[in-house]
């Protein structure tokens, strides 16, 4: 019991420094808020290029495109998207493998 009444006038006692925190975040919202986002649309990446040092995108022709939406500097080709199709393409094949 003594340590909750500690606990709340430590609470009461630094209340005041919560407002300001609170504007710190809300400033980091703002902040947040302020990054562009666009809708981007752009082919995958061929999966025999995948795992090579230099990734390729597919033929627009192919029909396999990727409806993006998020920061409008997103690279295509970079770290995150490769990853990201590279764990899409695992998925798939232990999907399919499941499946037989």
């Amino acid at each position: 019991m003594k340590t909750i009444k500690s606990l709340l006038s430590v609470l009461m006692l630094f209340g005041l420094s919560i407002p300001p925190l609170a504007e710190a975040q809300s400033a980091e919202r703002k902040k947040d808020d302020s990054v562009a986002y666009c809708h981007l649309k752009f082919p995958a990446i061929r999966e025999d290029t995948l795992y090579s040092d230099r990734p390729v995108l597919k033929d627009p022709r192919d029909g396999d495109i990727i409806d993006f939406y998020g920061p409008c500097d997103y690279d295509p080709l970079g770290k995150e998207a490769v990853l990201q199709q590279r764990t899409d393409l695992v998925r798939e094949r232990n999907h399919l493998e499941d499946n037989r």
